[in-house]
């Protein structure tokens, strides 16, 4: 008798949870999707002298942005942690371009996908996600998106991914193909294979994180510089001022209204915010200058990697510097590239264009000499160096 208690009580332990069967398939199904995805190119930019500047395209994953990433690491952690059966519906808060990756995710493994989002999110998204077979729900304001996505997934019995608590813990930043350790395998047969900075923003956190702990695990002097936009909260919190909340970025992809689980000070060295009309401005010339097609964020990182670039050759340093490219152009036609939309912003990027266009044009300084635009990052960026001295400057002086 007590042998057939022990036996049944084994017996009911193994029927709970998920089925395992399906969830390995599952698994099985979003490793094949990484299989057949080769690693994103490092473009070398155009640029003389001992300074060397790359950007690492990540527009060309499948779902056309560095969250293809977090998103196939998202779900895998969710689907081996037993949150995720047949049926499951997976739903996300997200500025746009999380949920796109999410909904092909969720597709490939056949569960249903809703996606909450506000309402000024580009057209473009909201359209890619629905094409991926999600759904999508809107907010007024980025600070509710959160309790919307929590609610809708207890309303209907589903799992709240949550990209801004599990983005840090999800990917493996010893190593296994993460980003970090990727941009070192393509630096290593280059004339500064160790990178003096690495440049990228931050949205959940989850990308800096990564970075910034595998260089620590690596024992590599490469130093990580966090670039935030105008009314996000990290350049703040990360400064010691400012209140636990902010009005929220208007760059879409970075900057939070919030200070988000995964965004980790300690592991970042630097923090610089960039004026919003300069990230603009430097994402068209990126666009049109150089045939890059790149998204907003990507001008805010760019912005970052200019300033320090121009720092190094002052100082009279060589080095390289290492950047993202975030999402394509293409996601931004209606907002960030139309120029009715950004005057409706109150935004004037010519000045910035001027300045950014002169400042390539002559190299973003001398050795010795700096350009002002560049070595200010277009003035208006504020700088925070050593996040322990918390002493905040403007770059360049």
């Amino acid at each position: 008798m007590t042998a057939q208690r022990a036996r049944l009580s084994f017996d009911m332990v193994q029927a709970g949870g998920h089925d395992r069967t399906w969830v390995a398939c599952a698994v099985a199904e979003i490793m094949a999707d990484q299989n057949r995805s080769a690693d994103t190119h490092l473009i070398k930019l155009p640029v003389a002298g001992g300074v060397d500047l790359y950007l690492k395209d990540e527009s060309t994953h499948p779902t056309g942005s560095l969250k293809h990433r977090l998103a196939r690491s998202l779900l895998l952690y969710h689907l081996c942690a037993g949150a995720i059966g047949p049926g499951t519906t997976v739903v996300e808060a997200s500025s746009g371009s999380t949920a796109v990756s999410e909904a092909h995710f969720a597709r490939l493994i056949g569960v249903p996908f809703v996606a909450v989002m506000t309402r000024g999110t580009s057209s473009s998204k909201v359209r890619l996600i629905e094409a991926q077979g999600g759904t999508c729900r809107f907010v007024d304001r980025a600070e509710q998106v959160y309790d919307e996505a929590a609610r809708l997934a207890n309303e209907c019995g589903g799992l709240y991914v949550d990209q801004f608590t599990y983005a840090e813990r999800a990917t493996d930043w010893r190593g296994n193909n993460n980003i970090a350790e990727s941009i070192f395998e393509q630096l290593s047969l280059e004339r500064h294979p160790e990178p003096h900075w690495i440049v990228v923003g931050a949205g959940t956190g989850g990308t800096s994180a990564t970075i910034g702990r595998y260089l620590r695990y690596r024992g590599a002097s490469t130093r990580l510089a966090v670039v935030d936009p105008e009314g996000s909260v990290f350049f703040d919190r990360y400064a010691g001022i400012g209140g636990a909340s902010a009005a929220g970025s208007r760059i879409e992809g970075i900057g939070r209204p919030r200070m988000e689980p995964s965004f980790l000070p300690a592991v970042v060295d630097r923090m610089m915010r960039i004026p919003d009309p300069a990230s603009i401005a430097a994402m068209r010339m990126l666009t049109e200058e150089l045939g890059l097609n790149v998204g907003p964020s990507t001008g805010t990182n760019f912005c970052g990697a200019l300033a320090l670039a121009s720092e190094l050759r002052a100082a009279g340093e060589t080095g390289s510097i290492v950047s993202l490219i975030c999402d394509s152009s293409d996601r931004y036609t209606a907002t960030y590239l139309d120029p009715d939309w950004l005057r409706g912003q109150g935004w004037d990027i010519r000045p910035y264009e001027s300045m950014l266009a002169q400042a390539w044009s002559d190299g973003f300084g001398a050795t010795g000499s700096p350009h002002p635009t560049a070595a200010s990052c277009l003035a208006g960026t504020e700088d925070v160096q050593e996040h322990s001295t918390k002493e905040t400057t403007h770059v360049g002086g």
